[in-house]
């Protein structure tokens, strides 16, 4: 009997643990490893860091000041999730990189293999344009405005697209449809112009580093370039770049990620991005939306919130289409950013996938 009543659990326990399943359900991936890195230690912490690209640092710095006042009952979970993963793991995947180097130099030799290694391994890539990572993007702007459009547009390629983006924004409007037509055609960057390339990093941080063939650009690239500008350079650059090339400025623009795509995302998916929009922004990002991506917004509300939220969307009346754009843009940036970093699927296109 006694043992019998061991395994029944108290209204205070079935409250405690659906309070430790909502608080783990609301915690990211990126929250997730911050907990791990303050459970580390300063010293290790601060090892795995160096490791990491500028995005990645921003994102877990971010995470583990948010991550402060989690129970430690939700802290102990991560971590036995963590330990439980590391034990499924073998080291078949230990010293790869550089067993795959050394096979592809003996199969191809050295020319051949950089070239195939630079598409498949993005480290293989030019070390000289990693300080590009760090700077601003007005920084970057300035300092390749009087370069060619194409060094500009293998610049381009390798920034964060959001910061491309922004770069873009500061470089000579007459220029701009000529650097993205160059960036969707840009397939591989060879040896010399990795060179050129080198030369200016050198002269300019004093900085060099050996240069080797590389992946960069692409219709995909110039897409989400594209996909990061506001409405009134989008419109601009996609003008210039029709009188250009109407066939490329067609290809990018279909490969563009819209915000009806979002009817491509899972429930779980737009329930993240819900969270991480404000309900105003929403509100004037849907006034121009399809009745199906609104439904799929709408579908995952509560009875009494959907109400809610159309009565207050109905109450802001017409809009401006602008200022709708704007914001779909906005939710589109924000969705991006959540997707990079694995938070939700974003549909619609193989890219995404």
């Amino acid at each position: 009997m006694a043992e019998k009543e061991l395994l029944v659990l108290t209204d205070a326990e079935i409250a405690a643990n659906e309070a430790l399943e909502r608080e783990l359900a609301q915690m990211t991936g990126v929250q997730r490893a911050a907990v791990l890195m303050l459970l580390l230690g300063e010293q290790q912490a601060a090892e795995i860091i160096r490791f990491l690209n500028p995005k990645e640092v921003q994102a877990l710095g971010g995470a583990m000041v948010s991550v402060a006042d989690l129970s430690q009952e939700a802290v102990n979970a991560v971590l036995d999730e963590f330990v439980a993963t590391i034990k499924k793991q073998t080291n078949l995947g230990l010293g790869t990189t550089d067993y795959v180097e050394k096979v592809f130099k003996r199969a191809l030799g050295d020319d051949k293999a950089a070239s195939v290694l630079g598409r498949i391994m993005p480290g293989q890539g030019s070390k000289g344009l990693d300080i590009l990572s760090w700077m601003d993007a007005r920084s970057i702007a300035e300092m390749i405005r009087g370069e060619h459009p194409q060094v500009t547009a293998i610049i381009l390629s390798v920034l964060e697209h959001s910061v491309a983006a922004d770069v873009l924004n500061f470089l000579p409007s007459e220029t701009r449809a000529e650097i993205i037509q160059r960036v969707a055609n840009l397939e591989t960057v060879q040896p010399s112009a990795m060179e050129e390339l080198e030369a200016i990093m050198k002269k300019q941080f004093s900085n060099n580093s050996s240069a080797k063939s590389s992946s960069f650009g692409g219709l995909k690239a110039a897409a989400k370039i594209m996909n990061f500008t506001k409405t009134e350079l989008e419109a601009s650059v996609m003008g210039g770049l029709s009188e250009l090339d109407p066939e490329l400025m067609q290809k990018i623009q279909d490969n563009m990620f819209t915000f009806e795509n979002l009817t491509g995302v899972d429930n779980r998916g737009i329930q993240v991005l819900m969270r991480n929009v404000e309900p105003d922004l929403l509100m004037i990002g849907l006034k121009g939306a399809s009745d199906v991506v609104k439904e799929k917004f709408f579908g995952n509300m509560s009875e009494r919130a959907r109400g809610m939220f159309r009565d207050d969307m109905e109450a802001k009346g017409p809009l401006r289409l602008a200022d709708v754009e704007d914001a779909q843009k906005t939710i589109m940036r924000i969705a991006r950013k959540l997707s990079d970093a694995g938070d939700l699927v974003l549909g619609g296109g193989d890219d995404f996938v």
